[in-house]
């Protein structure tokens, strides 16, 4: 397994190739913007994307979309329910496809590589985390140092705080992998993220 990060469009949310390096298939965890930036590194990795799995569906995660659909017009995008019904609102913008729900303990397949789900809402309704091995795809949950805002449409403090609480309670330590900002690991974010913190206690 090897995920390859991309910072894109004009605030620079992270988009990350998880990449199946026996197969040489991959999936795009949210693709922000430039989609041709995000095809080109596939290319050059030797890999075909197959899927593209979205963390929650603000539109500083979803500009891709459309161009990597242009590009791969079969191949699935997978969102929460409850943002799937938002999508068409101002923050949620459409994505030109019916995407394709998955929900809490769903493993979507990348080759080899199983990808579970975990619902956690609180930056948006549907907003989720994605286990990989021992990465973890926080999407706007969880920050370096930091979570995810809660006063946007649908955002929820208390549902943050129950999301940041279930992942501190996840076994072992996992690579954080966020929508914005630096990496970081579980452990890191359990004992300096105040936020967590007080999830915690």
């Amino acid at each position: 397994m090897k995920i390859r990060v991309l910072q894109v469009g004009p605030i620079g949310t992270n988009c990350y190739l998880l990449e199946d390096e026996d197969s040489h298939t991959a999936a795009v965890v949210d693709p922000g913007d430039e989609a041709d930036r995000i095809l080109a590194q596939a290319k050059a990795d030797g890999v075909e994307i197959q899927s593209i799995l979205l963390t929650h569906a603000h539109y500083d995660h979803t500009t891709g979309v459309a161009g990597l659909l242009k590009a791969l017009p079969n191949i699935p995008v997978y969102l929460h329910p409850a943002d799937i019904a938002r999508l068409g609102t101002p923050v949620f913008p459409a994505l030109g496809v019916e995407p394709t729900p998955y929900d809490d303990g769903d493993v979507v397949k990348v080759g080899g590589i199983d990808v579970q789900v975990l619902h956690t809402p609180g930056h948006t309704p549907g907003g989720v985390c994605l286990m990989a091995g021992e990465a973890l795809f926080t999407g706007d949950t969880l920050f370096q140092g930091s979570m995810g805002r809660t006063d946007l449409p649908g955002g929820s403090y208390q549902e943050i705080m129950a999301s940041l609480a279930r992942l501190a309670r996840l076994p072992g330590d996992f690579q954080v992998l966020p929508g914005h900002m630096d990496l970081s690991t579980l452990d890191t974010e359990r004992k300096g993220n105040y936020y967590m913190q007080e999830a915690m206690g």
